[in-house]
């Protein structure tokens, strides 16, 4: 089965001057153990679909599913409950809650999932020492880089066992030698058979996926 499949999604937005049509007739399979790069230029609809795949929004036509679930047969909780516990989250800025250490910020989809106390700490610690930050695991937000917010986001993604990882420009707000860290860490995730998708301008990180998607105009090229 098929981890992710988009099936022929259109998504048109209603703006001032008329509807921009962001996605036009995209179909993309994901399966298990893949690691996929879409790429293309800004305006191009990846990001967009990236929404779609995530079920951050739903599309204008054709459908989503995870594992087999259409999305839009899901109602509001249970599209997030599927969120959380199936799907991992990497953001460009990171989106890391200030007040909360590194390790409380990776614990923090744990405690929402339900998962003991002491369960989520032990989990937390694992994760954080797999993306080599242990020794960070009481500072804040503040008090770490841009490549240690980045990997402390990713050890988040990790937290609930997600069947697929959505990052969306997870180098754009890095320079290249902290990127290049990065780089090395989805390296692993995909050797130790995560299931990656990555939105990027970032030839590099295109260059490292087992499959890259081209688009343009809101439609897959080739």
């Amino acid at each position: 089965m098929s981890v992710a499949v988009a099936a022929e999604v259109t998504r048109d937005y209603s703006m001032s001057g008329g509807v921009v049509h962001a996605l036009r007739g995209v179909s993309l399979a994901i399966e298990p153990g893949e690691y996929v790069a879409i790429a293309g230029p800004s305006g191009s609809g990846k990001s967009t679909l990236l929404q779609l795949l995530g079920g951050i929004d739903l599309p204008t036509s054709g459908h989503v599913e995870i594992l087999g679930t259409r999305l839009d047969s899901l109602g509001d909780r249970a599209l997030t409950r599927l969120r959380l516990l199936r799907l991992g989250f990497i953001f460009q800025r990171f989106h890391l809650l200030p007040v909360l250490t590194a390790l409380e910020n990776v614990e923090l989809p744990m405690a929402e999932a339900g998962v003991p106390r002491d369960e989520r700490r032990e989990r937390a610690r694992s994760l954080l020492d797999y993306v080599g930050l242990l020794d960070r695991a009481a500072h804040r937000p503040v008090q770490l880089s841009g490549g240690e917010m980045q990997r402390v986001a990713i050890a988040r993604a990790l937290a609930n066992r997600p069947a697929l990882i959505l990052a969306d420009e997870p180098t754009g707000e890095l320079d290249a030698a902290t990127g290049a860290g990065i780089l090395a860490l989805f390296r692993r995730l995909t050797a130790d058979g995560s299931t990656l998708v990555v939105v990027t301008h970032d030839e590099r990180l295109a260059a490292e996926a087992g499959r890259v998607v081209h688009m343009l105009d809101g439609r897959v090229r080739g």
